[in-house]
C-alpha cells in the first residue's frame, strides 16, 4: 500500500514538472527565429564593429541591419510579457481566454505597484539623467512596457504566469451571489488578479534588495578567486540565466572595475569590454584574463548545446524524431550563429531541470579549459558564429581564435555523450521521449490527400455534414460522449488536455478504463498511458476532441 502511495506521489509530482514544461514551449516557440534576426541585426549595428570596418558604415546596410534587430527586440524586449501570458495560458485548463487577460492584468498589475512604491520611498531612478541608463542598472531597474519598475526580468512574468494559474484554478468555479453573477467564472478570475498581483508585488519590493546584494556579493568573490573565479562565474551566470538575474554579474563584469582593471598602451581601462577594446586597437598581445568571462561561451554556445541538442534528438523515441528535431535544430542552429541561448535551455530545463544544472556544471568547465589554454577573444553581446568572425578571426591569430573549433569539438562531443547518458540513465523526459505507441498510421492515404487538398466524393459528402465523424460514421459529439463512458465515466475522469497528437485524460481508477474499446470502436490510432494519465493517438482532431469533451463534462457540473 506504501509502495502504491509513493508511486502515486511521484507520478502526480512527474504530471505537475510535465505539464509546467509544456507551458514553456508558447513562449519559448517565438525565440529562435527573432534570436536569429536580433542577432545578425546586433553584429553588424553595434558601434564598436561599425567603428572597425569602414565597409559597415553604409546607410543603406545599417538601415537593413537595425530593421532586423528591431523586429528580433520585438521578441526579446517583451519576453518576460511573453511569459506571463504564455505560461498562464499553458497551465489553464479550461477557460484559456480568461487566463490569457489575466496574465496581462496581472503583469501590468505587479510592475505598476512595484513603479508606485519605488517612486513613493524615493528610490525611483530619474530616468531624464544624463547616465540614466547606468544609474538604472546600478539599482536594477528597467523600463517595461513603459513602466519603470525593478528589473525582474523573465522571472517575473515566470511568477506572474504562476500566480495567475493557482487564481484561475480556483476562482473559475467560485459561485458569487446572484446579484453579483455576471462577474461570476472566468470574469471573475482578472478581477481577483489584481489585488494577488499587488500582493505579490509588495513581497518583491521587500526581498528583491537582498538577492542584488547577493548577486553583488556573488560577483566580488568571483573576481577575486583567479581560475576558480572562471568557474564560479560560468556556473553562477548559467544558473541565474533563466531567472534573468545573470545581468547582475554580467553588467559590472563588462563595464565596471569589477571586471578588472587592465593596463593597455600607458592607460587604465576598467570592465572587459573597454579593455578589449582597447587591446583591439593596441599591436601587443591581449591578456586572456580580459577574455576568461567570454571565450568559453564561445565555445559553449556553438559546441556544447547542440551537442546537448544532439543527445535530446538521439533519445526521443524514433517516430517522434521528426517533429521534435525540427525543434532542437532551430535552437541549435539559433545558440550556434547568433549566441542566443535561450531557445535550447528553456526547451529542457522545466522538463529535466536537473539537466540544466548539468549544464551548468558543464558550461563552468568549459569556461574554465578555455582560459587556462589562453583564449583571447571577447564580444560585447553575442557569443555565437557572427560575432566570433567578427571580433576573433578577424582580428588576427593574436585572439587564438583557432582554439575555438579545437576546444569545440571536445566540447560538443563532452555535451552529447554526458547528457546522453543522463537522459537514458534517470530517463528524463526531454521532448519526444513521452510514452506512445507508434504514429505511422498518421501518414496514410486520408492524411496525405488532406495535405495534398485532393477530396474525394467522400470528403466532399462529410463537408456537407454539419457535424465531422470519423470511419465509423461517429458523430464528433457521439464519439467523447462514448470516450467519456470508456474512461469510466465523468466521475472517473480529473482532467483532460490535448497536445498536437494526443487526447490526455487523466482518470482516478485506472483499472475501468476500457483501452481496447477506444482503440477499436472509437477510431484511436494508439493508446498508452504514463501513471493516471491515458493518452490517445487521434493526430490533429485530438484538441477538437479534447474541446468536445470539456464542454460536455462542463455540461454536466
Amino acid at each position: 500500500m506504501e509502495k502504491s502511495q509513493k508511486g502515486s506521489k511521484k507520478d502526480k509530482f512527474l504530471s505537475v514538472f510535465e505539464t509546467f514544461g509544456r507551458s514553456f514551449l508558447l513562449p519559448v516557440s517565438v525565440l529562435p527565429a527573432a534570436g536569429i534576426l536580433k542577432g545578425i541585426g546586433s553584429a553588424f549595428t553595434n558601434e564598436n564593429t561599425v567603428e572597425m570596418y569602414s565597409w559597415m558604415q553604409n546607410d543603406a546596410l545599417q538601415f537593413v541591419m537595425g530593421f532586423l534587430e528591431m523586429l528580433g527586440n520585438v521578441a526579446f524586449d517583451n519576453l518576460p510579457v511573453i511569459f506571463a501570458v504564455g505560461v498562464a495560458v499553458g497551465l489553464a485548463k479550461q477557460e484559456k481566454g480568461s487566463a490569457a487577460l489575466s496574465g496581462l492584468l496581472g503583469f501590468l498589475v505587479l510592475h505598476s505597484t512595484l513603479n508606485f512604491l519605488l517612486d513613493a520611498t524615493g528610490r525611483l531612478v530619474d530616468s531624464g539623467a544624463e547616465n540614466a541608463d547606468e544609474l538604472m542598472a546600478q539599482a536594477m531597474q528597467t523600463e517595461v512596457l513603459g513602466i519603470q519598475t525593478m528589473d525582474l526580468n523573465v522571472f517575473g512574468g515566470i511568477i506572474t504566469g504562476v500566480i495567475v494559474y493557482f487564481v484561475h484554478k480556483k476562482a473559475i468555479r467560485v459561485q458569487v451571489p446572484q446579484v453579483f453573477g455576471f462577474f461570476s467564472g472566468p470574469r471573475l478570475v482578472p478581477i481577483l488578479i489584481i489585488p494577488a498581483m499587488a500582493f505579490a508585488a509588495i513581497l518583491f519590493f521587500f526581498i528583491w534588495p537582498f538577492i542584488q546584494q547577493g548577486i553583488n556579493f556573488l560577483s566580488l568573490g568571483v573576481l577575486k578567486s583567479g581560475y576558480a573565479g572562471t568557474f564560479a562565474y560560468g556556473l553562477s551566470e548559467r544558473l541565474l540565466l533563466p531567472f534573468g538575474l545573470h545581468h547582475g554579474i554580467n553588467w559590472p563584469i563588462r563595464t565596471t572595475p569589477l571586471g578588472g582593471v587592465f593596463t593597455i598602451g600607458g592607460q587604465e581601462f576598467a570592465g572587459t569590454i573597454n579593455a578589449y577594446m582597447a587591446a583591439l586597437g593596441d599591436n601587443g598581445a591581449i591578456d586572456s584574463m580580459i577574455t576568461r568571462f567570454s571565450a568559453g561561451k564561445f565555445v559553449f554556445n556553438m559546441f556544447g548545446l547542440p551537442g546537448a541538442a544532439l543527445a535530446m534528438y538521439k533519445t526521443a523515441r524514433p517516430k517522434n524524431r521528426k517533429t521534435v528535431g525540427s525543434l532542437l535544430l532551430a535552437a541549435a542552429l539559433t545558440s550556434f550563429v547568433t549566441g542566443i541561448t535561450e531557445p535550447i535551455e528553456f526547451t529542457f530545463l522545466f522538463v529535466a531541470p536537473a539537466l540544466y544544472g548539468i549544464h551548468a556544471v558543464l558550461a563552468g568547465l568549459t569556461m574554465l579549459v578555455t582560459n587556462i589554454v589562453g583564449a583571447a577573444f571577447l564580444t560585447p553581446t553575442g557569443h555565437g558564429l557572427i560575432n566570433f568572425l567578427i571580433y576573433g578571426v578577424l582580428q588576427g591569430m593574436r585572439t587564438k581564435w583557432y582554439l575555438l573549433p579545437l576546444l569545440g569539438i571536445g566540447c560538443f562531443i563532452i555535451y552529447y555523450f554526458v547528457f546522453k547518458f543522463a537522459i537514458e540513465k534517470f530517463d528524463f523526459k526531454t521532448p519526444g521521449r513521452e510514452a506512445e505507441p507508434s504514429t505511422i498510421t498518421l501518414h496514410g492515404k486520408d492524411e496525405t490527400r488532406e495535405k495534398m487538398g485532393v477530396k474525394t466524393q467522400k470528403d466532399k459528402q462529410k463537408d456537407k455534414e454539419k457535424e465531422p465523424q470519423n470511419a465509423n460514421g461517429l458523430a464528433l459529439h457521439d464519439q467523447a460522449l462514448q470516450l467519456i463512458d470508456a474512461h469510466g465515466g465523468a466521475d472517473n475522469i480529473t482532467a483532460v488536455d490535448a497536445c498536437i497528437t494526443r487526447l490526455r485524460i487523466n482518470v482516478k481508477d485506472d483499472s475501468v478504463v476500457d483501452s481496447e474499446r477506444i482503440k477499436s470502436d472509437l477510431e484511436a490510432m494508439g493508446f498508452a498511458t504514463s501513471g493516471m494519465q491515458m493518452q490517445t493517438i487521434y493526430g490533429g482532431k485530438a484538441n477538437q476532441i479534447k474541446v468536445e469533451i470539456q464542454d460536455i463534462l462542463g455540461l454536466a457540473e
